[in-house]
């Protein structure tokens, strides 16, 4: 075994997002005195889903929107199975947050010829409210919050995977975290008063997958070994418009923005003819969910181009305003031999956000004192389906109220508490156990377990395929565990990091499906192919909550919505906004 290393500080940020950044800024400017440390998978400011962001930020700023709006468009959105005091703070804090990100962080979105800032249109929306910087806004965004926390002195802990949140030896709360130095090899034990995970989601269990490969959805796989609860696991979010750029590149599933779709572009068969219409009224402007299904039954009826997709097409608009207006797409689909702006570009849907994840309240807390929670590694805000933009206003929202709370709570209650003796040494023993194995190659089980997620618990599902996915993930379970690696430097081992990967993804996928079995009816992103659409539904409308027993068993229990601001039917609106 390596060396096992120790570090001390006030409060650990897990993972350099939007999420991590804001908690680390505004748990610095709130408790100055305190040592604040960023612990990412990568190179802070280079890593993470939302440098990836290309679309915008949702907020209400015209006259004409309002915070209401904003909020039952998301209710509508999230099928109303969102917790409606998350999607309330999610809304309103927006509007504050849009402004300190350019007024204090330094970010700048594009502008209208008389100053204020550009809104443009997103699907599923009734009005055009996502603020944007061209179609790069995550790297405007994760470039300023990266210089603001190294001006600020917020420690870096760099290229230091997390693998586990150990509880205190009493187990009242948190003591710390366990990671990999992965540039040694080396384990370090991170004491701190308060965590924040902020890890991000990832469902790269799928084929087609729009986060980078190294994204494997840990921070939810390390909170239900923790003993926390999960909800809406089977909510994941397919995007319509990955790029389909042949097999063995991982550019394949790398998202063209929503807003081309908002803009007017047209969604094309491998006939050449449009086929929204057949869907949806909103045509290509329905929301994600709805237009992954319609381009995946066009798929299955073999309605196809010769790579197996379908087509993006926008030359209708002008070439000349696709460039202007959508450069940085533009770009990218030129580096991999597309002409968006005058051609067509093949497309096909792509997985790419998790609805699902840690149960937690306005404030950032969980169950787990001393623990908090913001972004995608939490669940609740966007309900059965997240709107385009809401995402990265999620994080930041959420990121910097878990900041804030952090900066009160440790002061009157945080400490440095022993860990756990058991739980550290079997978080380390799990880390080890490939290292005992006969070494074998990692990619068939990679590639199986694209296939099993993709075919059966993907955009469409049913009884008898969850049946076989649930079964299929046991079967590569036992095989991952009868796998090994070999043994030799630790430093940069990317097979190990692979396995541990694949460790993640495989206790998601279980939690996924164990969900997606329980939900008997069809629901936003959630689609059973044997159970009607219940949009709609005030009566007996619950959350899915798993958890993880002792032996590793998925356990699965409800919670039921409340409404605690407007029902199904009801709106905050007034008539003439309607």
């Amino acid at each position: 075994m390596t060396t096992l290393r120790h570090h001390t500080t006030d409060i650990l940020v897990l993972g350099s997002g939007g999420a991590g950044l804001l908690g680390a800024l505004h748990a610095k400017a709130g408790a100055p005195d305190l040592k604040v440390t960023v612990a990412v998978k990568g190179l802070l400011g280079k890593s993470g889903c939302t440098r990836m962001v290309q679309g915008g930020y949702n907020v209400a700023l015209a006259a004409a929107d309002s915070a209401e709006r904003h909020f039952m468009d998301t209710l509508d959105g999230g099928k109303w199975l969102n917790d409606q005091d998350l999607a309330w703070t999610l809304v309103t804090v927006a509007q504050q947050r849009i402004r300190e990100l350019e007024n204090r962080w330094g970010c700048f979105f594009d502008r209208n010829p008389d100053g204020t800032i550009h809104q443009k249109a997103f699907a599923g929306q009734t009005f055009d409210r996502t603020v944007h910087k061209g179609d790069l806004t995550g790297i405007e965004i994760i470039n300023r919050l990266a210089e603001q926390s190294w001006a600020r002195g917020i420690e870096r802990l760099e290229e230091h995977r997390a693998l586990a949140l150990i509880p205190s030896k009493d187990g009242s709360r948190i003591s710390g975290v366990l990671l990999i130095d992965i540039r040694a090899g080396d384990y370090v034990l991170v004491k701190a008063k308060a965590v924040l995970l902020g890890t991000g989601g990832g469902p790269t269990m799928y084929t087609y997958h729009t986060p980078s490969g190294d994204k494997s959805c840990d921070g939810m796989a390390m909170a239900l070994r923790a003993g926390l609860k999960l909800r809406d696991m089977e909510m994941v979010q397919f995007h319509p418009t990955g790029v389909l750029a042949g097999p063995g590149t991982r550019m394949t599933g790398t998202i063209i923005e929503e807003g081309l779709r908002g803009s007017g572009g047209f969604l094309l068969g491998g006939d050449g003819e449009r086929f929204m219409h057949k869907y949806d009224p909103r045509n290509e402007r329905a929301t994600r969910d709805i237009v992954s299904r319609a381009m995946y039954r066009e798929m299955l009826a073999g309605n196809t181009n010769e790579h197996g997709g379908l087509y993006i097409a926008m030359a209708h608009l002008g070439p000349d305003r696709v460039r202007r207006e959508f450069k940085g797409m533009v770009e990218r689909c030129a580096d991999m031999g597309f002409d968006l702006a005058g051609g067509r570009v093949p497309v096909v849907p792509t997985a790419h956000y998790m609805m699902g994840g840690v149960v937690f309240r306005p404030d950032g807390s969980t169950d787990l004192p001393g623990l908090f929670a913001a972004g995608e590694d939490t669940g609740g805000v966007h309900g059965a389906n997240r709107l385009g933009g809401n995402g990265v206003a999620n994080s930041t929202v959420f990121g910097g109220i878990a900041g804030d709370s952090m900066a009160r709570w440790v002061p009157r209650h945080g400490a440095l508490e022993d860990p756990c003796p058991a739980a550290l040494d079997a978080a380390i023993a799990l880390a080890e156990a490939p290292f005992a194995k006969p070494a074998r190659s990692l990619s068939p089980l990679r590639d199986a377990l694209h296939k099993l997620m993709w075919d059966k618990a993907g955009i469409l599902r049913d009884e008898a395929g969850l049946a076989v996915a649930a079964s299929g993930l046991d079967a590569l379970e036992a095989e991952l565990d009868a796998t090994g690696i070999a043994s030799g430097a630790r430093g940069f081992d990317l097979a190990w990091q692979e396995w541990l990967n694949l460790r993640s993804l495989l206790l998601v996928s279980r939690a996924i499906v164990t969900a997606a079995a329980a939900r008997r009816e069809s629901r936003g992103a959630h689609f059973r192919e044997d159970f009607p659409q219940t949009d709609r539904d005030a009566g007996g409308l619950a959350a899915t909550i798993v958890t993880l027993d002792a032996g590793n068993r998925i356990g699965l229990g409800w919670q039921p919505v409340s409404f605690t601001r407007v029902r199904p039917g009801e709106s905050l609106l007034p008539a003439a906004a309607e």
